[in-house]
């Protein structure tokens, strides 16, 4: 038998990998601009903390409407359809996010974009995951997602490089590049040979596949990937997106605080790659129990840090923590179910995330106008946390190894 490594440096899977992880990298860059931009907004249009939220939380509304309405369709109409509309989608709004005159023209195009965003995700891992051999496909699914680091990390940079010098608006203008790539993408992915597989034989209709999803066999474990997106994406998104805004509230200046994210956004790299090792060794249960629980311990940590010693080893371990558990997460949601119902399931457990990712930004900006402490609200992330991390350990099914169209 091929080793895990062997199998995911043949060039098939290498070429899947690679090509869909650009597109997941070009969608963190996204991701990041915003939370970056977020900061610079505050000076340029004189926002508060609520407004800020505002933006964050509306772009997290249309990722929660891109990975329901997305998922559904990658079901009926093919994986590799999806995924470049969506990823032309959200470039061609990022772009003309640049033009914003306002606040208001800023938050529809922001839904816009987020709406694309939020349909590749779920349909890119979904791709992936049912088109690796079984024994590496925790494994691709979490280097995949490493691809987000590398999107942040460019983020950073280009906010570091470009925000201070050219303002925001062309930052935004570098995240309507990846409309070129769609291109590329096109002649280089196809549907995975299981969807081919089952999409010759039986199409199910919409409410046939929530049905499903909802039936007594897979009730349990749909339950518990929409307690766990839930918790995993309100905490992100309301921990990371408020993180360049959360430095200059600490007495930073926008320049340092955005160096200092850059080198905190850099530690998510290992924490993607020892995941992806660990979770073909010891399950995805408990790397999602461990990364979950050490970063409900790091936000404790980081919330109380007021030296930037403190705050940069903080920030870098919860980095690791969080992102590794994203991965985790990524890998384990379509290994639940058959690939007739798959994408669709993928998508409203992220959809319902996104309420989450709606919800956390928002909150924080809430919270900070009504003079909340850093420290109190990221006990609320704590708390948060661990609730995810004990249902998916106590009600989560181990999929290692396990094939579920044949269960």
């Amino acid at each position: 038998m091929k080793s895990e490594t062997s199998l995911l440096s043949e060039p098939r899977n290498r070429k899947l990998l690679l090509s869909a992880g650009f597109s997941w990298l070009f969608d963190a860059m996204d991701v990041g601009l915003v939370s970056f931009i977020a900061a610079a907004l505050s000076v340029d249009w004189n926002l508060n903390a609520q407004q800020i939220g505002l933006l964050a939380a509306i772009n997290s509304t249309g990722m929660a409407f891109g990975a329901a309405v997305s998922g559904s369709l990658a079901d009926r109409y093919g994986r590799k359809a999806v995924l470049l509309w969506t990823l032309l989608l959200f470039s061609v709004a990022s772009g003309l996010s640049a033009l914003a005159p306002n606040l208001l023209v800023l938050s529809i195009l922001r839904f816009v974009a987020g709406f694309g965003l939020g349909g590749e995700l779920p349909v890119a891992s979904t791709l992936v995951s049912e088109s690796v051999p079984v024994n590496v496909r925790g494994k691709a699914i979490v280097l995949l997602e490493s691809f987000w680091a590398g999107g942040w990390i460019l983020a950073a940079l280009i906010s570091y490089f470009f925000i201070p010098h050219y303002g925001w608006r062309m930052a935004l203008v570098i995240g309507a590049l990846p409309a070129v790539y769609a291109l590329f993408l096109r002649q280089a992915i196809e549907d995975s040979p299981r969807y081919k597989e089952q999409a010759e034989r039986t199409r199910l209709g919409f409410r046939e596949r929530m049905a499903s999803i909802w039936s007594g066999r897979y009730q349990r474990a749909t339950l518990t990937l929409w307690i766990l997106w839930f918790t995993v994406v309100f905490s992100y998104y309301g921990m990371f997106l408020w993180l360049p805004t959360v430095m200059v509230m600490k007495g930073f200046t926008l320049v340092k605080s955005f160096q200092y994210v850059l080198i905190i956004t850099l530690a998510q790299l290992p924490g993607y790659f020892t995941a992806a090792y660990l979770i073909e060794k010891i399950g995805r249960k408990a790397v999602l129990g461990v990364y979950l629980l050490m970063t409900a311990a790091c936000a404790i940590w980081f919330g109380n840090a007021v030296t930037a010693g403190m705050l940069l080893t903080a920030g870098m371990f919860l980095s690791f923590f969080n992102l590794g558990a994203w991965g985790a997460m990524y890998a384990y949601t379509p290994e639940v179910y058959p690939t007739n119902v798959r994408s669709t399931g993928v998508g409203f457990a992220a959809a319902f995330g996104r309420i989450g990712g709606i919800i956390g930004p928002y909150l924080v900006g809430l919270l900070i106008d009504k003079g909340t402490s850093i420290t109190s609200v990221f006990i609320v992330f704590f708390v948060a946390i661990v609730i995810g991390a004990l249902t998916v350990m106590i009600f989560g099914r181990e999929t290692k190894g396990i094939d579920p169209d044949r269960l």
